[in-house]
């Protein structure tokens, strides 16, 4: 159908329009029929947020989703595109892409008068029928919603003329998905414009009205503290809403892992000098995990999985420097686990903390993380040897700037260890190895099995 360029043309392709609404429902519909994902790439969700979001759409409900920073909102609402049809037609050189066959605004009315069937269309693809505004303070209603044109007055249009208006975001989000983020933090005055959009579906500007019946649907996100506190958002504006969906962060680390996988950014170079365990993927997201349990740590702003997908792309970053300097294959070590307290510091908000021990609450995080993950993966009767070896005297140093070949000897030295940390990383490589070798005596170090003193950044494990 996209080389329809008349609405002649249009009309013998036997084109019925649809509500955006009614759009994305059919589609969801036969989505749900054939099995199809209509939300790929959102996880953890699948039991929760998106059942309720599917009830949204068939009920035909404009809707808000409420959670904490990094749960994903933004994500959720922009792949509602997948819902939408490959591409629309419109109204050549209409400003907000009126329907051929039933136009809102004077300009297209006037233009099928004239025209009648040989009125050009235009195609709007469905990426582009996605519109966002994030809530700020100085947004005024002449963005969301339009104004008075001072030039077109000029021209000689008088102030009701329809045709004297600058359209603002939402209009020109007509047969689109119009989305507003952080919605509370929009003024009251603003919240108040929006309410006619949300029930009549017209707009109201500098006292006139105009009758345009938009066809959008209107999607939300917030902050649940600023959402549900009666001074931020008037409670009107929330009744209009037809479904409030809570977002939550992912309930599991397997899941979160998941995310870290797809979401963090990809480099060729790294990922061929970089090998990474499992258990230091799993050790991260534990990190974050505890973060958002931690008393110190302010949970009502939440803790985004940003911190994980930031801290993961900073220590494959301080693996790959090594890699580069040794001229080898890398793994990260927990001897680099200093590295992301610059990638974590600016993603939690700590409660009232003396000044520069920001950085020591970070580090006891890790030690916890390191002691649950051991916990869990690590069995310690495997590591007879290696104790019985440390107290007899032996001192094992570490450190990011050791070569891995320095661990191999000690590993080779040491009965059966090696196939225990073969078990633990997967792999025979040698930087692997090593970097399972520090996660093992960091956790006997944890247990209080075996003592270890720092000199700089080398960490020497002796006997406890």
């Amino acid at each position: 159908m996209r080389q329809v360029k008349t609405l002649k043309e249009l009309k013998k392709q036997d084109y019925k329009p649809l509500s955006i609404k009614q759009e994305i429902r059919t589609n969801l519909v036969r989505n749900l029929k054939n099995g199809t994902n209509s939300f790929p790439g959102i996880v953890g969700f699948e039991d929760s947020v998106i059942p309720q979001l599917e009830n949204a759409i068939l009920a035909g409900q404009d809707l808000i989703l409420l959670g904490e920073r990094g749960q994903a909102k933004t994500r959720i609402l922009r792949s509602l595109t997948n819902l939408l049809d490959e591409s629309i037609p419109y109204i050549k050189s209409c400003e907000i892409h009126c329907d051929p066959i039933n136009p809102i605004c004077t300009e297209c009315k006037m233009s099928l008068e004239v025209d009648g069937d040989s009125v050009e269309i235009d195609w709007l693809d469905r990426e582009l029928r996605f519109s966002e505004k994030l809530a700020t303070p100085d947004v005024s209603v002449g963005d969301l919603v339009g104004e008075i044109d001072p030039i077109k007055i000029a021209e000689g249009r008088h102030l009701s003329d329809e045709r004297a208006i600058h359209y603002g975001m939402i209009p020109r989000s007509h047969r689109s998905i119009f989305c507003i983020n952080e919605l509370p933090d929009l003024s009251e005055r603003i919240q108040v414009s929006l309410f006619n959009l949300l029930q009549e579906r017209d707009i109201q500007i500098k006292g006139y009205q105009f009758r345009l019946p938009l066809d959008i649907f209107l999607v939300a996100t917030a902050n649940p503290e600023d959402y549900t506190n009666r001074g931020r958002i008037i409670t009107p504006l929330k009744d209009r809403y037809g479904a409030q969906i809570r977002t939550h962060y992912p309930s599991t680390i397997i899941e979160e892992v998941a995310i870290v996988d797809q979401e963090s950014k990809k480099f060729d170079d790294v990922d061929a000098a970089v090998s990474i365990p499992d258990f230091i993927k799993t050790l991260l997201v534990t990190f974050t995990h505890l973060a958002r349990q931690s008393p110190e740590v302010n949970q009502r702003s939440g803790v985004s999985l940003r911190v994980s997908i930031a801290n993961y792309e900073t220590l494959l970053a301080q693996s790959y420097k090594r890699a580069i300097k040794q001229n080898t294959n890398a793994a990260p070590r927990i001897s680099d686990m200093d590295c992301i307290i610059s990638s974590t510091m600016g993603k939690l908000e700590l409660e009232t903390v003396e000044e520069g021990k920001e950085a020591d609450i970070i580090r006891s995080l890790i030690q916890r993380a390191i002691q649950n993950v051991f916990a869990e993966l690590v069995d310690r009767d495997s590591l007879v040897p290696l104790i019985d070896k440390i107290n007899e005297g032996l001192v094992i140093s570490t450190g990011p700037e050791l070569p891995n070949a320095d661990y191999i000897r000690i590993i080779d030295d040491i009965p059966d260890l090696r196939p225990v940390l073969e078990k633990l990383v997967n792999s025979s490589a040698e930087s692997m190895l090593a970097s399972g070798l520090e996660f093992i005596l960091e956790g006997l170090h944890h247990n209080r099995i075996v003592n270890k003193n720092l000199d700089g950044h080398v960490g020497m494990y002796s006997q406890g």
